[in-house]
């Protein structure tokens, strides 16, 4: 005798990231490669926007224990094509308003 096994449904899609080019992060960091971003954290959708010259960051990440500060790191360095340790926080590790290091060559 079979038994009838309920068919899965398949997981649910990650939306991906909504980034923009690697030079355009670049041309907003000063000389020594400081860039000032503001962060959403707990956000719908990740990604990065440049409005005005200013730099927005959406993480999915709560703002509870670093995860959301490791998130904007992790997602700043997958727009500049870097591995997420060449992203070094300077300053904002927990407010809304971060300054990174960021390379300034890929």
């Amino acid at each position: 005798m079979s038994r009838m096994v309920a068919p899965t449904s398949p997981p649910l899609a990650q939306h991906k990231a909504d980034l923009p080019p690697a030079e355009d992060l670049r041309a907003l960091a000063d000389s020594e490669g400081r860039l000032a971003v503001r962060v959403t954290p707990g956000a719908r959708n990740e990604g990065i926007e440049i409005a005005d010259g200013r730099v927005q960051v959406k993480v999915r990440a709560k703002p509870e224990d670093g995860k959301a500060t490791a998130a904007v790191c992790d997602l700043v360095a997958a727009a500049l094509g870097v591995a997420p340790s060449r992203v070094e926080m300077l300053r904002g590790a927990n407010s809304r308003e971060k300054l990174l290091r960021i390379p300034l060559e890929g």
